[in-house]
């Protein structure tokens, strides 16, 4: 048994079977809770059918199909040739240990069940980007962009969207993320805040839901001073906006 948002960037939460000792989405293990409980996604650009695969005691191997919908996304064309995006090797010599850093925090596996929670606004104000939206240039595409951007004036606290351990504080700026923050909530999901201007929260501190993590800011590479909120299960890059309500 499942439900969620059956699209591409959205989620599920389910029920297994009684008697399962594993379980997947596709080739993605499932973490399971006592109950059997777990949680899922679909990537932005998931294929339109998924399948959750249940592995029993007694031998079988329950299958259920699983539709996702494909979403209309916000694609820019643009007349002109893309910018070479090869980095320097000073850069990137200051970036990798940045990134190792990230890798590290999206894929700590702490003990939570935030992911269990519905997630509640980080901060509210104005949406100034969406997460999928891209730009074609010439044929070519861009990155897309992988999160909400939220604009609710510098200094705003934000805070937890749900329970979780917080992996990485970021008090040194990154260079493109400036002060970041992650929150893991638990069976592979996690949170990811960009930009802040100021810290509350340290790396293995456990937050609940509604505690506030930092400052809106404009720190690393930045047009102003905005909150940039990505969630991430596992690999797979998911819209904040499937996971909450309408802005209060």
């Amino acid at each position: 048994m499942f439900d969620g948002a059956l699209t591409q960037g959205g989620w599920l939460r389910g029920q297994a079977p009684d008697g399962t000792v594993s379980a997947r989405l596709g080739e993605q293990e499932l973490a399971l809770d006592e109950q059997g409980r777990f949680f899922a996604a679909f990537d932005r650009d998931a294929k339109n059918t998924s399948e959750l695969v249940a592995s029993l005691a007694d031998g079988r191997t329950v299958r259920s199909p699983v539709g996702v919908s494909p979403r209309d996304w916000d694609i820019e064309h643009i007349n002109v040739a893309r910018r070479p995006s090869g980095a320097s090797e000073a850069f990137m010599r200051r970036r990798q240990p940045e990134l190792d850093a990230i890798w590290d925090a999206r894929t700590a596996n702490s003990p939570s069940d935030g992911w269990q929670q519905d997630f509640i606004w980080p901060v509210t104000g104005r949406i100034s980007g969406r997460f999928g939206s891209q730009r074609v240039y010439r044929g070519e595409p861009g990155s897309y962009h992988s999160g909400l951007d939220i604009a609710p004036g510098a200094g705003t606290p934000f805070v937890a969207p749900a329970d979780g351990v917080v992996t990485l504080a970021a008090r040194d700026e990154f260079s493109l993320e400036g002060h970041l923050i992650i929150v893991d909530h638990g069976a592979g999901l996690n949170s990811a805040f960009l930009h802040a201007s100021q810290i509350f929260v340290t790396e293995g501190q456990q937050v609940r839901q509604g505690e506030r993590l930092g400052l809106v800011g404009a720190t690393g590479r930045t047009t102003g001073p905005h909150l940039h909120w990505s969630i991430k299960w596992h690999l797979s890059r998911l819209d904040p906006l499937l996971f909450v309500g309408p802005m209060p």
